[in-house]
Protein backbone atom coordinates (compact mmCIF):
# COMPACT_ATOMS: atom_id res chain seq x y z
CA UNK A 1 0.00 0.00 0.00
CA UNK A 2 2.62 2.47 1.02
CA UNK A 3 4.26 1.63 -3.00
CA UNK A 4 1.27 2.35 -4.39
CA UNK A 5 0.62 6.00 -2.71
CA UNK A 6 4.33 6.63 -3.38
CA UNK A 7 4.05 6.43 -6.71
CA UNK A 8 0.49 8.01 -6.97
CA UNK A 9 2.64 11.13 -5.25
CA UNK A 10 5.90 10.12 -7.64
CA UNK A 11 3.27 10.84 -10.82
CA UNK A 12 1.88 13.80 -9.67
CA UNK A 13 4.73 15.86 -8.77
CA UNK A 14 6.18 14.99 -12.46
CA UNK A 15 3.14 15.73 -14.05
CA UNK A 16 2.02 19.47 -13.96
CA UNK A 17 -0.84 19.41 -15.92
CA UNK A 18 -2.41 16.80 -13.26
CA UNK A 19 -1.41 19.57 -10.79
CA UNK A 20 -3.03 22.19 -12.59
CA UNK A 21 -6.08 20.40 -13.50
CA UNK A 22 -6.58 19.91 -9.57
CA UNK A 23 -5.81 23.08 -8.12
CA UNK A 24 -8.06 24.52 -11.21
CA UNK A 25 -11.04 21.99 -10.11
CA UNK A 26 -10.80 23.19 -6.62
CA UNK A 27 -10.47 27.03 -7.48
CA UNK A 28 -13.18 26.80 -9.82
CA UNK A 29 -15.50 24.96 -7.01
CA UNK A 30 -14.44 27.96 -4.41
CA UNK A 31 -15.10 31.07 -6.75
CA UNK A 32 -18.54 30.00 -8.26
CA UNK A 33 -19.80 29.25 -4.56
CA UNK A 34 -18.28 32.63 -3.92
CA UNK A 35 -19.64 34.19 -6.63
CA UNK A 36 -23.45 32.93 -6.42
CA UNK A 37 -23.46 33.77 -2.67
CA UNK A 38 -22.35 37.05 -3.94
CA UNK A 39 -25.09 37.69 -5.85
CA UNK A 40 -27.82 36.24 -4.07
CA UNK A 41 -26.60 38.17 -1.09
CA UNK A 42 -28.58 41.42 -3.15
CA UNK A 43 -31.09 39.77 -4.44
CA UNK A 44 -34.27 41.47 -3.26
CA UNK A 45 -38.04 41.43 -4.52
CA UNK A 46 -40.64 43.89 -3.93
CA UNK A 47 -44.34 43.94 -3.35
CA UNK A 48 -46.22 40.57 -3.59
CA UNK A 49 -42.88 38.78 -4.49
CA UNK A 50 -41.33 39.28 -1.60
CA UNK A 51 -42.85 36.24 -0.16
CA UNK A 52 -41.11 34.37 -2.78
CA UNK A 53 -37.56 35.88 -2.13
CA UNK A 54 -36.61 32.79 -0.23
CA UNK A 55 -37.91 30.27 -2.18
CA UNK A 56 -35.87 31.67 -5.32
CA UNK A 57 -32.73 32.30 -3.43
CA UNK A 58 -32.87 28.67 -2.34
CA UNK A 59 -33.29 28.05 -6.11
CA UNK A 60 -30.55 29.63 -7.36
CA UNK A 61 -28.28 28.91 -4.66
CA UNK A 62 -28.89 24.70 -5.20
CA UNK A 63 -28.14 25.73 -9.18
CA UNK A 64 -24.46 26.99 -8.26
CA UNK A 65 -23.88 24.63 -5.82
CA UNK A 66 -24.59 22.23 -9.07
CA UNK A 67 -22.45 24.11 -10.81
CA UNK A 68 -19.37 24.15 -8.65
CA UNK A 69 -19.93 20.58 -8.02
CA UNK A 70 -19.45 19.86 -11.67
CA UNK A 71 -16.86 21.75 -12.42
CA UNK A 72 -14.82 20.22 -9.31
CA UNK A 73 -15.69 16.66 -11.06
CA UNK A 74 -14.89 17.45 -14.41
CA UNK A 75 -11.53 18.95 -13.91
CA UNK A 76 -10.85 16.35 -11.19
CA UNK A 77 -11.82 13.34 -14.03
CA UNK A 78 -9.51 15.48 -16.58
CA UNK A 79 -6.79 15.04 -14.02
CA UNK A 80 -6.92 11.45 -13.66
CA UNK A 81 -6.89 11.04 -17.80
CA UNK A 82 -3.73 13.15 -17.82
CA UNK A 83 -2.47 11.32 -14.04
CA UNK A 84 -2.95 7.89 -16.32
CA UNK A 85 -1.14 9.28 -19.57
CA UNK A 86 1.70 11.05 -17.49
CA UNK A 87 1.87 7.35 -15.38
CA UNK A 88 2.97 5.54 -18.64
CA UNK A 89 4.82 8.73 -20.12
CA UNK A 90 6.57 8.26 -16.87
CA UNK A 91 7.54 4.79 -15.86
CA UNK A 92 8.33 3.98 -19.55
CA UNK A 93 11.36 5.77 -18.90
CA UNK A 94 12.67 3.48 -16.17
Amino acid sequence: MKNYFAEILIVIAYSGRTQAAILLGLFGFIVINLVGDYYLASFQLSGQMSGLENIIKEKFAHRYDKVAWGALLSFWSLAFKLYRKDKKKLWSRF
